[in-house]
């Protein structure tokens, strides 16, 4: 393997590791509203993003924007949509809803594979069709008994699936990308702190704890897999990538069996069963494809 595929893999090895282990994060900051979380993660985003832009060898990314303000309406679109899934995620896992959590993230290829077809005029081959298929027979699986839908899988699957989509039409590079996003997002996570001042008391000594400490990393802990991601993007095949994306969803079921204790009945397991086998479908077509055309 040369180098490069070598660096690629480690760092795509990294990215969804991280992301498999962001459940171990959040549960520390377990008594903390959820949406209080992502208002910190917004905030301390931007202001790491802001240090990394000003350390960025790209220098002309903000001239590119302003020449182009339409694209501000783009990235606000899709910080909406991050803060959305962002807010799902953190509320699951501490709610103890995480298996529905990596649910959603077992769909979401599945989901862009039909969002690809139905927004970008993508065709579909047939293994892809019948991946669909299983796809969405988990998911009636779990409506017919549950009695509703899995709203949680559906909105972390569906918002990233569109945030995914519109980062894709959009020409702004990731990184800038990302920190303009909290950046459009911090007058809500302002006037939010602004309107529950009582959230966290200034007379308290809140900033001297662990807690304030988890506050805080949520910037760093947000912007450090993104860019693992995106440097193994540029190394990798995409099949590979592909594949590795399965990690983060297997690292959060398995710590909400195995650590958390979160009930695995046979219902939910034949939804897993459902979605695995045309996760192995859409993975085997991918690859196969790739090996035929690459």
């Amino acid at each position: 393997m040369p180098s490069s595929s070598r660096q690629g893999l480690l760092l795509g090895l990294c990215a969804y590791f991280i992301w498999g282990l962001f459940p171990l994060y959040f549960k520390t900051l377990a008594a903390i509203p959820a949406l209080e979380i992502i208002v910190h993660r917004v905030l301390w985003s931007a202001l790491c993003g802001a240090v990394l832009l000003a350390l960025w060898r790209h220098r002309g990314w903000w001239r590119e924007l302003t020449d182009n303000p339409w694209r501000f309406g783009i990235l606000a679109a899709s910080g909406a949509l991050i803060a959305i899934n962002w807010l799902v995620y953190v509320w699951a896992v501490n709610h103890e809803r995480m298996l529905d959590a990596s649910l959603g993230y077992y769909i979401n290829p599945l989901i862009n594979v039909v969002l690809a077809l139905l927004l970008l005029g993508e065709r579909l081959r047939r293994l892809q069709w019948l991946a669909v298929g299983l796809a969405a027979l988990g998911v009636a699986q779990q409506v017919w008994q549950l009695g509703y839908l899995p709203w949680i899988s559906l909105v972390l699957a569906l918002s990233f699936g569109f945030y995914g989509i519109i980062r894709k039409q959009a020409p702004v590079a990731a990184l800038p990308g990302l920190v303009v996003e909290t950046w459009l997002l911090l007058p809500l996570a302002l006037g939010w702190l602004l309107w529950h001042d009582s959230a966290l008391p200034p007379q308290t000594d809140f900033w001297s704890t662990s807690a304030a400490a988890w506050l805080l990393l949520t910037g760093p802990i947000t912007l450090v897999p993104l860019l693992c991601f995106n440097a193994a993007a540029r190394q990798l095949p995409y099949a590979t990538l592909g594949f590795l994306q399965y990690i983060a969803p297997t690292l959060v079921l398995l710590q909400a069996v195995l650590l958390y204790d979160e009930p695995l009945p046979a219902s939910k397991l034949l939804a897993f069963a459902c979605i695995w086998l045309a996760l192995a479908l859409y993975s085997w077509d991918a690859w196969r494809h790739s090996r035929r055309y690459g």
